[in-house]
């Protein structure tokens, strides 16, 4: 002890900060706790290959393996974080110093307690004590000069004596290392034990759905043993003691002791005594019954339902439970659907649980009885499979998956799909009022139940909490929406048991350490979490779900109000390094709308109204392609230059693809009136209408109809305007309409009742009318809309140019496959970025020509003019093949079709290159693409070709016209002769622009070009950019 005295002396000034750190997580937590979520990638995470990296003499290897990036642990991984980070009230401190310790302590059981490790010696003649002494010989032999040399050093003191070599060289990044172990062993042996254990995402890749399809349908064996074999990497991470107290012993309890253990753990972590359900009543605004909001089938929302809902009806029910069948031992009729559920996909199910959310949630909003055919059809289906099991499971795939997930092995996420199969069986009930379904998911919570007690008594709750590594979805969740029907205290406890504690545990502490979780595992929890808060009652579950909304919204947040790159976040306010092909996964975006929904519910505050329309127009609308039923993406390109069609997904297919996103997709366009209306209860009931939509809703409890017109909004008139329409069904006691004054709108808000002007609070607030409503009650608003630049979340100066264009709500891109410079002009937005006019689309021409095989359409690229094969709307080449007629020589540019331009002089600008023209360059040479400074080569005359066709003569050169000759798009002239052949290739055929603006479209002045801008919910194929260098 002498000699670690000394040690001790010569290091108190080096390491006097950190004494007192681990100090003070002794003193509070009783344990060391570390998060290190993922492995470094590959190589740089050995020990070996970095000592031989930085001894190495080949730079160029050694500068190939450093130019990488690395996402590694910060010192925020290292140690816990004690406090928010975000400051606390110095009142505050205390109490929540207070609150953590006695809800770690709370549990006070009759626990074996260690003893002290001073107070035994081990006997010097066993092999252990043999072993003792040999290392004892060696931490004497070590010297203390040689062991802190490379500390002095840095402290710049004197360096007596010579370093230690090896890693701990001067040279090493490593060094310091080996001294500060003996440190820290000395210290353990002295203080309380230092406990940790595995808590983590499941580590990096195999923890993302796209690589784990492609792992499962890969026949490299080697690599899958590779893959399996990382899978099993420690990673140190907040125990669940961190997050909160341990809820068995480690050690297996006596059969005997279980009661005790449950009401132990009841008192603990359920306010509510003998199992009951909680009198919590957290005096929340009210959801309103799906089934009492119809949506205008001719609004935008309107008819990306109805493209659903011909989806959901094309499904064929014997497809969607064939795995189900076959695991039941059923006979399969039929055929099973391709995708993530194929029979040999370990996923297979999860897009059914989907299904039969979906399909309640659209029957409610459409009252569709075929469907409810279906839904009712495949949930029989289901009932069939889990009674021939008669254990209570039902699943597609076997029981021994859980298996492999309760002993920590790999498996693709079972849980993940029993989610979605008990949370379409409780939407069925709830929505449908399917009785078989609430009694068949009864069965699956008392199976898994049991499932889960087993593993705990079996092994200990750190098993349990290891397992939980793999994606559970939201089944926490859903036992807590089990548990508001059925009131069984079992279904309680299960949901308990998945509140993933070293997750939910960071965010306790406020701690935004997001980066590295792949997101959409950890959504679901947190929207879990927030459902413990409305049946508990626990505040610190309001505060989880606020802090993580903050912590998103804050640094992981898209202009789209998505989040994610390749399914996982990315590090806090470092947005412009991830933005590419693989952005937002849809997933999250389903999963962030409930959260803020559940916020918005608690708090009304408007932020979250905010971000659930922002999430909702740009990042849910986006995913559809057009009225194509059935054909949905995975992720939201977000790069330049970037097409839905393009990436690693692309767009799926109607029966062969149904991945998670799928899923999550019928969901949203089944429920997508869902969140405007919200009724407040009490003596003075009210409505909250959050969302312009065009919609009506039958409020029961108000006695009221509603009827919300919404003018759909255009570029030339900046304005959102709405008319709300009341139709009272009796006379009754006065309500209120709470009407949302959205933050995007400035201070020239016009609204008024029956044409009596109404005062408008501020912008962010909501405009409140208490009134006994009549029939004859109607409510007018004037929404300005402006533009603005919103940046990207990135702190990082080299990307404070970095910026998105936003119309109210509408996220604009712009249509190209690459330049993103613009071109600010000083003041306001709207002199540099104007709208285009209404009548321009009837200006747009598309030509064409017809060949032996096929129809050729003149298309143009940034430099000249070609021919493409006839495109289809909605791609970059009906981009390509659109062009705007300009009349020269004109002081009016109306005009109703291109067919009123025959006979006069005309300019051709790209559809998609405002201010760019198709110029001519000379006789027998090609066209191309220039700038409008120079028009007079850009000038010609529409006259009549053959048979209906259209020919363009050259203003400035008569008798030469635009000719084509096998793609190749020139200027030739006429040689006299009665030329055929000559006729044909200078005649084509006109018709409307095959792209179209779109009603919010707008100009922008780039730096080398300016920018067609339009909504990303608007555009299918084509290619765009959403940031742009400012």
């Amino acid at each position: 002890m002498l000699k670690f005295s000394y040690f001790f002396y010569n290091m108190k000034s080096l390491t006097l900060l950190n004494m007192l750190f681990v100090a003070l997580l002794v003193l509070f937590f009783d344990c060391a706790v570390s998060r290190e979520c993922t492995n470094i990638p590959t190589e740089l995470s050995s020990h070996t290959f970095r000592y031989q990296l930085l001894n190495s003499d080949n730079m160029t290897r050694k500068e190939e393996m450093l130019s990488h990036n690395h996402l590694t642990p910060t010192d925020d991984h290292a140690w816990a974080n004690l406090l928010p980070r975000k400051p606390l009230k110095q009142a505050d401190e205390f109490a929540w110093m207070m609150m953590y310790k006695q809800m770690k302590n709370r549990a006070s059981g009759n626990f074996l307690k260690e003893v002290p490790m001073g107070d035994v010696r081990l006997d010097p003649r066993s092999i252990h004590g043999q072993a003792q002494q040999t290392n004892l010989k060696y931490l004497m032999m070590l010297e203390v000069d040689r062991l802190v040399w490379s500390f002095r050093k840095t402290a710049n003191l004197p360096t007596l004596g010579v370093p230690y070599g090896g890693w701990e060289s001067p040279d090493q990044e490593l060094r310091g290392h080996f001294m500060l172990s003996v440190f820290l062993l000395v210290f353990v042996l002295f203080s309380d034990s230092v406990v940790s254990k595995e808590c983590t995402n499941t580590p990096t890749e195999l923890s993302s759905h796209t690589f784990r399809y492609q792992f499962l349908n890969s026949k490299n064996k080697t690599w899958k043993q590779e893959v399996l074999s990382s899978h099993n990497h420690n990673h140190l991470t907040p125990t669940d003691e961190s997050a909160w107290a341990s809820l068995l012993p480690r050690k297996v309890l006596k059969q005997e002791d279980e009661f005790a253990w449950m009401m132990t753990y009841r008192q603990m972590k359920n306010q509510n005594q003998g199992g009951k359900k909680s009198d919590f009543n957290g005096n929340f605004l009210n959801e309103v019954p799906l089934g009492d909001v119809r949506l205008d089938p001719d609004s935008i929302h309107g008819q990306a339902q109805q493209t659903n809902l011909k989806y959901l009806l094309m499904l064929d029910v014997d497809s969607l439970v064939w795995s189900f069948r076959k695991n039941a031992g059923l006979p399969t009729p039929g055929t099973a659907y391709g995708g993530w559920e194929s029979p040999n996909q370990e996923l297979r199910g999860h897009f059914v649980g989907h299904y039969m959310s979906a399909t309640a949630q659209m029957w409610a909003s459409t009252g569709d009885e075929t469907l409810k055919n279906k839904m009712t059809a495949v949930v029989s289906a289901l009932g069939e499979c889990q009674e021939k099991m008669n254990t209570g499971y039902l699943s597609a795939f076997p029981s021994e998956f859980f298996d492999r997930f309760e002993a920590v092995q790999p498996v693709w996420a079972p849980y993940y799909t029993i989610h979605k199969i008990m949370a379409g069986l409780v939407d069925q009930y709830l929505l449908a009022g399917n009785n078989q379904a609430l009694k068949m998911v009864t069965k699956m919570a008392d199976y898994f139940y049991k499932r889960v007690q087993n593993v705990i008594y079996q092994y200990t709750i750190e098993r349990h909490w290891r397992s939980l590594n793999e994606e559970t979805g939201g089944m926490n969740d859903v036992m807590y929406r089990l548990y508001t029907i059925t009131g069984d205290s079992n279904h309680l406890l299960l949901a308990h048991l998945f509140d993933k504690p070293c997750f939910l545990g960071l965010l306790a502490i406020k701690a935004d350490d997001l980066s590295g979780f792949h997101a959409n595992t950890h959504i679901p929890i947190v929207i879990g979490s927030q459902m413990r808060y409305e049946v508990t009652g626990d505040p610190l579950y309001k505060e989880i779900g606020m802090f993580f909304m903050d912590a998103v919204n804050s640094s992981h947040m898209y202009a789209t109000g998505g989040t994610s790159v390749s399914e996982f976040w990315s590090e806090p306010k470092r947005l412009a390094s991830t933005l590419q092909t693989e952005n937002e996964e849809s997933c999250t975006t389903y999963n962030m709308l409930k959260v803020s929904r559940n916020l918005f519910r608690w708090t009304k505050e408007m932020a979250y109204a905010d971000y659930y329309e922002r999430a909702l127009t740009n990042g849910v609308l986006s995913i559809q392609r057009g009225k194509e039923p059935g054909i949905m993406i995975y992720m939201l390109p977000l790069g330049t230059g970037v097409s839905k069609a393009t990436g690693y997904h692309k767009w799926g297919s109607k029966f062969n693809d149904f991945w998670c996103c799928y899923g999550t997709g019928i969901e949203s366009f089944s429920k997508l009136g869902d969140s405007i209306y919200f009724e407040e209860a009490g003596n003075n009931p009210g409505i909250y209408i959050i969302q312009y939509i065009s919609s009506s809703f039958n409020w029961k409890n108000g006695q009221l109809f509603i009827n919300q017109k919404v003018t759909p909004v255009v570029s030339w008139d900046p304005y959102l305007r709405a008319t709300i329409t009341i139709s009272s069904k009796k006379e009754g006691s006065s309500s209120s309409m709470n009407i949302r004054i959205p933050s995007w709108t400035t201070s020239n808000v016009k609204a008024s009742l029956n044409d009596q002007v109404i005062p408008v609070t501020p912008a962010g607030n909501f405009l409140s009318v208490t009134k006994k409503w009549s029939s004859s009650d109607v409510i007018t608003l004037e929404f300005p809309i402006t533009l603005r630049m919103e940046a990207i979340q990135d702190e990082r100066s080299d990307y404070a140019s970095l910026q998105a264009i936003l119309y109210g709500p509408y996220l604009l891109v712009g249509l190209t496959t690459g330049d993103s410079d613009l071109k600010p002009e000083s003041g306001s937005l709207s002199k540099w970025i104007t709208p285009i006019p209404a009548e321009y689309n009837s200006h747009l021409i598309t030509l064409s020509q017809e060949t032996a095989n096929s129809t050729l359409a003149l298309s143009h690229t940034n430099t000249g003019i070609t021919t493409v094969k006839f495109p289809n709307p909605g791609t970059s080449d009906s981009v390509f093949s659109t062009f705007r007629i300009i009349l020269a020589n004109s002081t009016s540019s109306q005009f109703s079709s291109y067919k009123d331009a025959i006979g006069k002089t005309i300019m051709l600008e790209p559809y998609n290159l405002p201010g760019m023209l198709i110029v001519q360059q000379g006789k027998e040479k090609s066209l191309g693409i220039s700038d409008s400074s120079e028009p007079r080569n850009s000038l010609f005359r529409m006259v009549e070709g053959n048979e209906g066709m259209v020919r363009l003569e050259s203003d400035s050169q008569k008798g030469c016209f635009v000719y084509n000759s096998g793609g190749t798009v020139k200027l030739s002239c006429d040689s006299g002769e009665q030329d055929s052949d000559f006729m044909g290739a200078t005649s084509f055929k006109a018709n409307g622009g095959i792209s179209n603006y779109h009603p919010i479209s707008f100009v922008a002045k780039g730096l080398e070009m300016n920018f067609l801008l339009q909504p990303l919910f608007s555009l299918r194929d084509e290619h765009y950019t959403v940031y742009f260098n400012v």
